[in-house]
């Protein structure tokens, strides 16, 4: 039987509620079309909100749905086991993907990598060791996935942008509702770097290197004057071409003072121009 994207979340949105005994041979094959849509790009766990001034984005409710039921219709199996052959076990739904290595130009370089089914890798991606992409990560063209660096879960990431060593891009399946992190065409994310709860990276940013962003970080913008947060509503939105650097900022209270102590914060100390671009551009040396 043949699906189209629609069909397939109505369908999730259908049989999500039923018991794990009542799912079958039916929502199996649902499920493995649900993959097929997923790694082809057609479907998405987030996506723009259409008329949104800040370039927002909000998650796509039935895809997380399709994702969480995969694990409810796996049982788990282990994968390998030769002697001269690496073994791991997961649920039967959840394998390694076989990708379009040669069709799309992506260079998955030996060593570690792992990119899990239910995941879309876009043209001339290229993959150093050891890195991972979860179900549900949407990777676009020409970016860069460096050694020791984790797309997560359902994580949504531009065209052209170089996760450098030692990033982690968090995931989030659970609550439904809750927007993964979105990270912009042109972003340059630093080494050493974690980007965690919904947070929104512009397009063209630059995250330094050793920043740590999360729903509850405050980001202090030094050129424009202002503060920007993540509310009840809201994720943390990182404007365009915006470059951000660790910084610290005095604790409050007698005894913070007396001891001389500081809390690390975030600062924006300026807005990406031709010779941060430059810069940047160093990547391309390796793709």
């Amino acid at each position: 039987m043949g699906y189209d994207a629609g069909d397939i979340l109505n369908e999730i949105e259908r049989i999500y509620a039923l018991p794990t005994g009542e799912l079958g041979d039916k929502e199996r094959e649902l499920f493995d079309a649900f993959l097929l849509e997923l790694e082809a790009g057609r479907l998405r766990a987030a996506r723009p909100i259409e008329g949104d001034a800040q370039g927002r984005w909000q998650a796509v409710a039935g895809v997380k749905k399709g994702i969480l039921l995969g694990f409810r219709l796996g049982h788990n199996r282990v994968f390998g086991g030769d002697d001269d052959t690496l073994q791991f076990s997961d649920k039967h739904t959840y394998p390694a993907q076989r990708l379009a290595a040669v069709e799309r130009n992506i260079r998955i370089v030996p060593g570690g990598n792992s990119v899990r089914r239910g995941a879309f890798i876009g043209r001339n991606v290229t993959m150093m060791p050891p890195a991972f992409v979860n179900v549900g990560a949407y990777v676009d063209d020409a970016t860069m996935i460096d050694s020791h660096a984790l797309v997560g879960s359902c994580a949504q990431i531009g065209k052209g942008v170089h996760l450098s060593a030692g990033a982690q891009i968090g995931g989030v399946l659970e609550p439904i509702g809750q927007a993964p992190v979105v990270i912009g065409d042109n972003v340059l994310v630093g080494g050493n770097t974690g980007l965690y709860e919904g947070v929104q990276v512009g397009r063209g940013a630059v995250i330094g290197a050793g920043a740590v962003i999360t729903a509850s970080t405050p980001v202090y913008d030094l050129v424009h004057q202002q503060i920007y947060r993540a509310t009840a509503d809201a994720p943390l939105v990182i404007p365009p071409g915006a470059v951000v650097i660790p910084g610290s900022r005095p604790a409050r209270g007698e005894f913070a003072e007396s001891h001389g102590l500081h809390m690390a914060t975030l600062l924006i100390i300026k807005y990406r121009d031709e010779k941060t671009d430059a810069s940047a551009a160093l990547e391309e040396l390796l793709r």
